[in-house]
């Protein structure tokens, strides 16, 4: 019993006793343990000191501190100060930075070309060359001895200065190793006469190993056979690797002055063996360079060697037509190829969609295409328009029905023919389709895939024993949307300076005060690199009163005083007289008075002007690339867009408010040696007819004369007041209406015009 409550009052402090006895223990074990030194005959032995204190340098003692008596008494503990003395920085090494990736990152492109070539081939063999290939290829480099004064366009021409063919292919190769050998990794030479197959060219190189001295082509025995090894024949072209040709540098004066020889293949391949050590071969890594030899007169059509369809290069070519016909067949050979790789996709598709969970429900039709595309709400459906052969139930300016006409005409006779045609792929030979009429058709743009038809067809079914009946049959077909690419364009700056020029006219007056406070506030004050100039348009009655009574006096006063309120500024002003005002005969004026790189926009008196506007007046007009049409932002007739209201200060762009002209043509920016250049194109069109210099606009002379892109696009910066405008039935008629439409189309919005119509219905019913 006492046993028991002596354990019940242990119990409690246990843990305390048990941490107590702990602690003491670690304490004592963590205490310094000092020896003291032995004495022999009253005095310390060296020799046992000396001993103790190696081991207390060599192995540490239970602590990990060091106490005092570890440390020589004799040793000074005086504390030392260390002048501050700051680390001088040296200037740092400005680090070269490549303009390119790839250049820093030692990338290089995988083919280089040159074809070698002669002042007498290369306006023609030399032509057709580039013409076959060179839309392929990244870079092809023409090597001649000499050359005529004008080079074919297109074409990068290196000029040796020298017809020896020998001397010709040691500067070619020179030139390669200065110039391009740290760029590409495979050079490929051929002669003017060699037909290439850009694609399987580039197909071979990809796949040979970039590290190998590999002297690729079609083997030749040496002249004579003396010589071991062989040389690639330079009628059909051959392969060196950019590691060939590194170790060929050094000894390339070598071979000029030591390989004698009469042909310029044979030289190199000399020199390659000679000092690279490398022979020719047509085989290499399981990859063959495939040849074919073509005879005098050859139709390439008629050809049906199957080393001939495979072939990466065909020689020898004897004119330029033979090299258009071989490239137009090569062409079918690897289209027909691509068109047959596309339906083995397609079926590999099908069958793995077969055993797809959802089955050939998961498998779009047509495979391959993307979906179409769904709609998220009832106004994101697409509309189906509904045509027959004849005519089309949609038309652009809103009416119900419309003659089908033009490339509409074009695309349905197009779509038709291609239904019919797979059709009877498909249930041929049992039966024969012919078509009687399209009973419906219609068609849709989507966005997603292209532009999709439904076609209802009425058919003349015709079996084996040329029975026939009629039967209805429905057709789909999609015209999907091709590869979508990047088009490079010039590079432009928004430092141009913009030539502003504003025709006037005797009733556009009034507006010249409006006009001229927006311009100031956008260019003057902000000293905007823009120059303005006006255009007086004179009728010859008026002109000849000028000097008594000028129409345009009160807007000249404005000017000047402009003018003295801008010291920095000076706005000239030029007068013409004529009866039917045009733009062409205008521009004809100006462009004389400017330089050929002066960027022009023409104005209208009623356009606000602002520097956003002019900076993509700079950026979307591109010198002999392409001029830019603006579609400024119109308001509608305040009168009626806000009926019994009050107008705003300021209109946004909304639909109540305008809406983007659409039907004007007035205002465009271009290059001054644009216009001149399509001015000269239609010239000889001028002298026949004159009047064509009034019946077309600046915008039907850059699309019907010039090559440059004619890019029209809406202009957010640029506004429009309200203003009718007077049409002037001297100009011709296409011109004339759409001045008509543009009016029209101005008034208002078609809820705003049909609200008003209401009203006015109610107040005469009342």
């Amino acid at each position: 019993m006492r046993f028991s409550m002596f354990i019940s009052l242990l119990r409690p402090i246990g843990p305390v006793i048990v941490g107590i006895s702990l602690g003491f223990t670690l304490s004592l074990l963590s205490v310094n343990w000092v020896e003291e030194s032995c004495v022999v005959d009253g005095k310390a032995s060296d020799e046992i000191s000396s001993i103790q204190d190696g081991n207390s340098k060599g192995a540490r003692r239970p602590n990990s501190i060091s106490s005092p008596n570890d440390v020589d008494p004799d040793e000074n503990y005086e504390p030392r100060i260390v002048p501050y003395k700051p680390v001088q920085q040296s200037q740092p090494k400005k680090v070269f930075r490549a303009k390119y990736i790839d250049t820093e990152l030692g990338i290089r492109e995988p083919l280089f070309v040159g074809i070698l070539t002669s002042k007498n081939t290369i306006n023609t063999l030399g032509v057709a060359v580039n013409r076959t290939i060179s839309h392929h290829l990244d870079t092809v480099v023409f090597f001649t001895g000499t050359r005529n004064r004008k080079v074919p366009h297109g074409m990068f021409v290196v000029t040796h200065g020298d017809e020896r063919l020998i001397w010709n292919m040691f500067q070619t190769v020179k030139y390669i190793l200065e110039h391009y050998v740290n760029e590409y990794d495979w050079f490929y030479l051929a002669q003017d006469d060699t037909y290439t197959q850009a694609d399987r060219i580039k197909h071979l190189v990809a796949h040979l190993s970039m590290d190998r001295e590999l002297y690729m082509g079609s083997p030749e025995e040496f002249i004579g056979g003396e010589m071991e090894g062989r040389y690639c024949y330079g009628g059909f072209g051959y392969l060196l690797s950019r590691t060939l040709l590194l170790r060929l540098q050094p000894f390339l004066e070598n071979c000029r002055n030591d390989i004698l020889s009469a042909r310029p293949d044979e030289w190199l391949g000399r020199c390659v063996i000679d000092y690279a050590k490398s022979h020719c071969v047509d085989e290499h890594e399981g990859l063959r360079y495939v040849r074919y030899e073509m005879g005098k007169n050859s139709d390439p059509s008629k050809e049906d060697n199957v080393q001939f369809k495979n072939a990466l290069t065909v020689h020898p070519v004897s004119d330029p037509e033979q090299m258009y016909r071989l490239h137009k067949h090569f062409t079918q050979i690897e289209l027909q190829r691509t068109y047959d790789e596309i339906e083995k996709l397609q079926r590999e598709i099908k069958n793995v969609s077969e055993v797809a969970f959802d089955g050939n429900r998961s498998s779009q039709w047509p495979i391959g295409i993307n979906p179409p595309f769904e709609p998220k709400s009832r106004f994101e459906v697409l509309r189906w328009d509904y045509f027959t052969e004849e005519q089309v139930y949609s038309c652009i300016d809103s009416s119900p029905k419309c003659e089908l006409r033009g490339v509409d005409r074009l695309d349905v006779a197009d779509v038709i023919e291609i239904a019919m045609g797979e059709l009877n792929k498909k249930y041929k030979p049992v039966l024969h389709l012919k078509k009687q009429q399209l009973i419906n058709g219609y068609r849709r743009f989507d966005p997603t895939r292209g532009m999709e038809y439904t076609l209802d067809l009425q058919l003349e079914a015709v079996n084996q024993k040329g029975r026939s009946r009629s039967i209805t049959k429905r057709v789909h077909l999609v015209r999907p949307l091709s590869r979508i690419e990047i088009i490079p364009m010039p590079y432009v700056t928004e430092a141009t300076r913009v030539h502003v020029i504003l025709p006037l006219a005797f009733q556009d007056r009034g507006y010249v005060g409006n006009f001229l406070e927006v311009f100031a506030a956008s260019s003057f004050e902000t000293s905007e690199n823009a120059i303005l100039t006006f255009l007086f348009i004179y009728d010859p009655l008026e002109a000849q009163q000028v000097s008594q009574n000028d129409i345009f006096a009160s807007v000249k006063a404005q000017i000047n005083a402009y003018e003295r309120k801008y010291p920095a500024v000076k706005i000239p002003w030029i007068s013409v007289k004529t009866e039917t005002p045009s733009q062409i005969k205008f521009m004809d004026i100006i462009s004389k008075k400017h330089p050929v790189d002066t960027l022009f926009f023409l104005a209208n008196v009623n356009t606000n002007i602002n520097s956003e506007f002019l900076n993509r007046c700079r950026m979307n007009s591109i010198n002999n690339w392409q001029v830019f049409f603006p579609i400024h932002f119109q308001d509608y007739n305040p009168d009626i867009a806000f009926h019994n209201q009050e107008p705003p200060p300021t209109m946004d762009l909304v639909k109540d408010a305008g809406h983007f002209d659409r039907s004007t043509f007035e205002e465009a920016c271009f290059y001054n040696s644009d216009y001149m250049a399509t001015r000269t194109r239609m010239a000889s069109d001028v002298q026949e007819n004159e009047e064509i210099l009034e019946t077309l606009d600046i915008y039907d002379m850059f699309v019907k004369y010039s090559i440059l892109h004619v890019f029209r696009a809406v202009e957010p910066a640029l506004h429009q007041k309200y203003r009718y405008q007077a049409c002037n039935p001297r100009l011709s008629e296409d011109i004339y209406h759409r001045c008509v439409q543009s009016n029209l189309d101005g008034l208002g919005s078609r809820s705003q015009l049909a609200m008003l119509l209401f009203e006015q219905e109610q107040g005469n019913s009342t």
